[in-house]
């Protein structure tokens, strides 16, 4: 009866009165792979009949050579794959809050107030800048090379490409903090929140954490390394800054939406290894691939660090202006949902207190 006990007590927690944090970031690992599937599915249908009316043969879309192809064109990496993952990672990230963690989507980080959007904006701003200035260093040094001017491929219409590689890239910024920053650091920290170890300390073991599994997240992209690896783990710490400070995924959507459009529609760089066919500045790399990256993008280089502490600064000081800087030691603890009939009754029971 006792290893029964411990059993149950490994895999449920009965003050929290749900299951640990391994059990459910696994299961939603499991929903977010299950969901994404799916949808992939659909969507590449949908274009495969588009194609066939276009008058290419459905037939030849369905075989594995068709399938491979359809994943070799700019519109997949640009349209089916983040709508794909925006909808699998959407879904399964609201299912698993409200079945498993027991939270409406707003704890992860989501909710809409004048507050929010100023963050936005400010990520926004901060991620265009620091692709600016990453761009301007890596031409005034010799590294890169300015090969044209509103630069596209034979796959692409100039005006379609950029509003498909937009389009594309909020998604990407929008799923990609929801799961990172918003489902496995809240989830990690409060899984590792324990009174010998406090809020505090396992916000900030969860919020590296989050980021290393970040980076191994991009290990399969093309011309991925080592290199790469660590400064896409190191990049999950600077978009995760702005959520450990203020308790909001806002500044890290705004962040990553800007820093990966600029980076691959407005200078022609790889985006973590992935090119979109369309820029409004065609660029070479021709020298010291160390400093601004090589054929996986900046992110591999060693002006994006220097971008990310900068950036880094700046979060801190745009943070700071609201008053005190501090950790938003709140994620990692759990509070349960309270029923409504139970909220209204307790507040008419305050509400009656002498």
């Amino acid at each position: 009866m006792k290893a029964l006990n411990r059993l149950i007590n490994l895999l449920w927690n009965k003050d929290e009165k749900r299951l640990r944090a391994f059990l459910r970031l696994g299961i939603q690992t499991l929903m977010v792979l299950l969901a994404t599937g799916f949808f992939t599915a659909v969507l590449m249908s949908s274009a495969a009949l588009i194609s066939r009316a276009a008058g290419t043969s459905f037939k030849d879309q369905l075989t594995v050579g068709g399938l491979i192809q359809w994943t070799e064109r700019p519109v997949f990496n640009l349209i089916i794959a983040p709508l794909s993952n925006f909808f699998g990672f959407g879904l399964a990230t609201y299912l698993a809050g409200l079945w498993i963690d027991r939270r409406p989507l707003r704890k992860f980080g989501i909710n809409f107030n004048e507050g929010w959007w100023a963050d936005f904006l400010f990520g926004l701003g901060l991620g265009a800048g620091l692709m600016v200035m990453i761009f301007l260093m890596g031409w005034l040094t010799g590294s890169v090379r300015i090969s044209g001017f509103f630069d596209v491929n034979a796959q692409n219409h100039f005006f379609l490409g950029m509003i498909q590689s937009l389009i594309g890239y909020v998604l990407v910024g929008i799923y990609e903090e929801l799961l990172s920053r918003g489902y496995h650091l809240i989830n990690l920290a409060e899984g590792l929140h324990h009174p010998r170890l406090g809020a505090k300390p396992a916000l900030l073991l969860a919020y590296a954490l989050s980021s290393l599994v970040f980076g191994v997240m991009h290990l399969s992209n093309p011309s991925a390394t080592w290199v790469s690896t660590v400064n896409v783990s190191l990049s999950g710490l600077f978009l995760g800054l702005g959520m450990i400070l203020t308790g909001s995924l806002a500044i890290p959507i705004g962040l990553h939406i800007t820093w990966n459009f600029f980076q691959g529609s407005v200078f022609g760089f790889a985006v973590s290894g992935l090119r979109t066919g369309v820029s409004v500045i065609g660029t070479e790399i021709v020298a010291n691939a160390w400093l601004i990256g090589g054929d996986f993008g900046p992110e591999s280089g060693l002006l994006s660090l220097v971008a990310m502490i900068l950036g880094s600064a700046l979060t801190i000081l745009w943070v700071r202006r609201k008053g005190q800087l501090k950790l938003y030691s709140d994620l990692a603890v759990y509070e349960p949902r309270v029923k409504k009939q139970r909220a209204k009754k307790l507040s008419k029971d305050f509400q009656n207190q002498p």
